[in-house]
């Protein structure tokens, strides 16, 4: 997706913004597994992850589904995609698409996954409308979405909590909303699922773990958002990097990144 953005999504794609999204991907596999596992065999499966970014979750995916299997993986960025198609295993295509309307066919997949898009890019239920025409009758649509008020860190920094606030101030100016995991159940749920699953996790992160600097990444790929909005000015945006970078990296600092609810259901048979 782009920083033109289709729905809300007021992330820019920087230097360092696909590196940033591999950690944070590589943080969640573990929790992605687990959810996957819940899905029972997917042996040959179709299967389309919405909003893929540079990987999402297409390699855990393809070896999931086999040589007999399809992942799709679709996405607005055309760089994230370019990245994607350097590794993809055989069993994977990546391609252009909106995922608030992805020109896809009716009925095509078993599953089809949307990890932080939602909360991100906005109107949950607009995509989740078109999640459910994409799936085959009977198929599973699958959300993963965060509750970004659970980022603290321990011993307190005012630069962390001056990033935290604007993280969550940034996504909702602009329409988004990056506390959907609260009410992730219920949006699943009133759209009409079936059988709706719900699980959660939460990340506990150190400065030696490859997270450590999620929260400053993140706001680095605002940055744009955040000063043409008017939330900060450059220099004070500086100073609360640098500080909540010198804090983080201290060996006795630790913080809990957000909650990530999954949710799952079944489309009518």
């Amino acid at each position: 997706m782009t920083s033109a953005f289709s729905g809300n999504y007021p992330l820019e794609q920087r230097t360092g913004e696909i590196e940033r999204l591999l950690v944070q991907g590589q943080a969640m596999t573990p929790e992605a597994l687990a959810m996957l596992d819940r899905f029972g065999p997917m042996r040959g499966w179709h299967c389309l992850d919405i909003g893929c970014g540079p990987r999402g979750v297409t390699d855990l995916l393809a070896a999931r589904v086999g040589a007999n299997g399809r992942v799709v993986g679709l996405d607005m960025n055309p760089g994230f995609l370019e990245f994607a198609r350097r590794e993809a295993a055989a069993n994977t295509e990546f391609r252009h698409g909106d995922a608030y309307g992805t020109g896809l066919p009716d009925g095509s997949f078993d599953l089809v996954h949307m990890r932080f898009v939602a909360s991100t890019a906005g109107d949950p239920e607009r995509l989740l409308r078109e999640a459910k025409r994409l799936a085959k009758p009977g198929g599973i649509v699958a959300l993963q979405e965060p509750d970004g008020s659970t980022l603290h860190c321990y011993p307190p920094h005012p630069a962390f909590d001056r990033l935290k606030s604007l993280l969550l101030a940034v996504f909702k100016t602009v329409g988004a909303d990056l506390e959907l995991a609260r009410r992730l159940y219920f949006v699943v749920r009133q759209a009409g699922l079936r059988d709706v699953q719900y699980r959660t996790a939460l990340l506990a992160v150190r400065a030696t773990d490859p997270m450590v600097d999620y929260l400053p990444s993140t706001v680095e790929s605002l940055r744009a958002a955040a000063l043409k909005l008017g939330l900060i000015d450059e220099s004070d945006l500086d100073t609360a990097l640098a500080e909540c970078r010198r804090h983080l990296a201290k060996p006795d600092t630790s913080f809990t990144t957000y909650a990530v609810a999954q949710v799952w259901g079944r489309t009518a048979t």
